[in-house]
């Protein structure tokens, strides 16, 4: 049986042979563009650095590459994906009249969900004449946002769907506030 050619991977960019374009915009490693040159022109610069010629972008008049260290790029590529994790949404439940000690072990539940970077949907679903104490339910929900609002925002507000009532909490977004001013470079012409 013949083997087949191994297919390049379309969603890696092209780099130095495999770029066939007449005319390149070259990009340098510390992003100054070197201007518009053949791509044997352009190889040569990045031999001469010891680096790839990858191809950025093919969708202008005139394409762009840039002179860079291609598998530490790649490298770098694949330990972002690794970072990028979904959002995931777990849920606690309760009921209206739950014990003290068993709301002290939602609590933690959803402050180690919460500790984990997920968010919380809290659900306490009433049953029969239980709606009647919806109120009741309410301030069971606005009272476990208090007790978490630490780590967590409040994405949703408590809220009633039929006989159910819902919040939604996310992990707070940690937003450190600088207060020192950055440093003005000072031009002086001679």
């Amino acid at each position: 049986m013949p083997v087949e050619p191994k297919q390049p991977n379309r969603n890696l960019p092209s780099i130095n042979e495999q770029i066939r374009f007449p005319q390149i915009r070259v990009i340098d490693t510390d992003g100054a563009q070197l201007g518009v040159m053949t791509p044997r022109d352009a190889m040569r610069i990045a031999e001469e650095k010891e680096l790839d010629l990858v191809l950025v972008s093919d969708k202008g008049d005139v394409p762009v590459c840039r002179v860079m260290d291609y598998d530490k790029w790649k490298y770098q590529q694949s330990k972002n994906i690794g970072k990028a994790r979904p959002t995931v949404v777990k849920e606690v439940k309760m009921g209206y009249n739950i014990a003290e000690h068993d709301y002290q072990v939602r609590v933690n539940q959803a402050a180690r969900f919460l500790k984990g970077g997920d968010k919380v949907k809290t659900t306490i679903t009433l049953k029969g004449r239980e709606v009647q104490h919806s109120d009741i339910a309410e301030g069971l929900l606005k009272r476990m946002s208090a007790d978490l609002q630490e780590m967590a925002d409040i994405e949703q507000a408590p809220k009633r769907e039929g006989s159910k009532l819902m919040m939604l909490l996310a992990p707070k977004t940690s937003k450190k506030k600088t207060t020192e001013k950055p440093e003005k470079k000072v031009v002086i012409n001679k």
